[in-house]
């Protein structure tokens, strides 16, 4: 039997995602100058995929253009509250779309993302959880049905990505952020607005609260 090869995605979208990770962990610190020859040679790839991420990472607001050159800007807590702000305005309004349209929906791939999440908590396994986590407030967004929301999301989703990639390190047992999201589910599918928005704004608040113990902490060490 012939096995396919798996596929990978292209050089220039590995680098940006290394890159970032690079950022959100801290591990290229704020001012950081950001060499394009440099960055070429480090990763093995030509000039143009690097141009490419940094115009990328700039629009994210990881990295700064200044008079010589791009230098890492970071992550403030100022960013973090700001960009949890952005994705509770998304987020609740795909609930909204959700429950509007509650009777119809395919409620499958959030069950699938709360029992993959489950199994990855069991197996201590963050990054297999952080990719369910992902699809699971994914579907929020594809099941409410709104295109042009699906899509805001999706461009923000990387850098979300990246975040609970550092917090799920951090979140020795995972299994009790597994039955947050469960609860969520389910609150969600009472079709009650109040309290299903009130729950989303909980959720995202305990995800903002991780990520900003975990910027407070790093700042602890290099003071």
């Amino acid at each position: 039997m012939i096995v396919s090869p798996v596929s990978r995605p292209p050089l220039g979208e590995q680098l940006l995602a290394q890159v970032r990770a690079l950022i959100v962990r801290g591990e290229l610190e704020p001012g950081t100058h950001l060499v394009e020859g440099w960055m070429a040679e480090r990763f093995g790839v030509s000039r143009g995929p690097v141009r490419d991420a940094l115009r990328q990472l700039e629009l994210e607001g990881l990295v700064e253009t200044r008079r010589r050159g791009v230098h890492v800007r970071g992550l403030t807590e100022d960013d973090i509250v700001e960009l949890y702000a952005v994705r509770g305005a998304l987020e609740g309004r795909a609930v909204r779309d959700v429950i509007a349209r509650r009777e119809s929906v395919d409620w499958g791939p959030i069950d699938g993302a709360v029992a993959r999440m489950r199994a990855a908590a069991a197996a201590a396994d963050p990054p297999a959880f952080a990719a369910a986590d992902l699809d699971f407030h994914s579907a929020f967004y594809d099941l409410g049905g709104n295109r042009r929301l699906a899509a805001t999301w999706a461009l923000h989703r990387p850098l979300f990505a990246a975040m609970l990639a550092v917090t799920n390190t951090t979140d020795r047992d995972l299994t009790p952020i597994a039955q947050d999201h469960a609860d969520l589910a389910g609150i969600v599918r009472t079709g009650e607005p109040g309290p299903a928005l009130d729950a989303l704004d909980e959720h995202l608040a305990g995800s903002c609260g991780r990520m900003r113990t975990v910027l407070a902490g790093r700042a602890r060490r290099a003071s």
